[in-house]
């Protein structure tokens, strides 16, 4: 069944690929890199090799017999469009996301440019299905062009993945981004962020009409800080899987 995870945003992870090497200063202190290496040269363990960059085939059709619709998030571990995944490898993770259309997958990158090419060549005369959902992430303004990138996509939903947010975010072009979420670094060595850039990305978000969510403020723990922003949590989607699950049976 679906691992369980304690990520606000999503109700499962499905790790086709684990591991992946540092691309810019968002991954400085990479939650899952710190998990990964703590198994290290563990036998048989499933990170028996740390934070290597693994394939995982015999998990690539595990959410066709995941019967409850959930809303999954696609390598939480890794990044699938790490430059050492090969292109077909992708395409059977996809392959298995168009089949299982009951469920909700967010699929979320810092390799925006080898996304937008892939999906533009697999989805050359649609958008990829809604249901499956296409994020980059932006530590701060000097990751903009990542947006530029998933804006290009040929996608039905993108999103934005604020998080950690370590830096003045600047100002944020949000058309044809259909959710935002944002949040503070957790762990050993997290980096402050400040309450002004916090509110930037939510006044940004409301006033460009886009979904925001606050994921956390960070600290040495996750919870550390909680969620509240101005004394209230966001939680706002573009749909619920609830919604999505009730459109499907209404349009049967």
């Amino acid at each position: 069944m679906a691992q369980k995870t304690q990520i606000e945003w999503t109700n499962a992870t499905w790790n086709p690929v684990t591991g992946c090497t540092k691309i810019s200063a968002g991954c400085d202190n990479c939650y899952a890199e710190r998990f990964s290496e703590r198994f290290r040269g563990v036998k048989d363990h499933p990170f028996e090799n740390g934070f290597d960059l693994t394939l995982r085939p015999e998990r690539v059709e595990q959410p066709l017999s995941w019967k409850s619709p959930k809303m999954i998030f696609v390598n939480s571990m890794s990044d699938l469009f790490h430059k050492e995944v090969p292109s077909d490898y992708i395409a059977r993770v996809f392959e298995t996301m168009e089949k299982a259309d009951w469920h909700i997958f967010q699929v979320l990158t810092k390799r925006s440019s080898i996304l937008k090419k892939f999906v533009n060549a697999r989805y050359k005369n649609k958008p990829v299905p809604e249901h499956i959902w296409l994020g980059v992430s932006v530590e701060d303004h000097s990751k903009r062009s990542r947006i530029k990138h998933l804006q290009d996509t040929n996608a039905a939903i993108k999103f934005l993945s604020i998080e950690p947010l370590i830096g003045d975010p600047g100002e944020l072009d949000l058309k044809n981004i259909q959710w935002v979420i944002a949040g503070g670094e957790s762990g050993p060595n997290s980096r402050p962020m400040q309450l002004a850039w916090a509110r930037s990305v939510r006044d940004q978000c409301k006033k460009q009409k886009v979904p925001f969510f606050f994921k956390q403020w960070g600290g040495f723990r996750p919870k550390s800080g909680g969620r509240d922003l101005d004394g209230r949590t966001w939680d706002e989607y573009p749909f619920t899987i609830e919604e999505y699950s009730k459109r499907k049976v209404a349009s049967k």
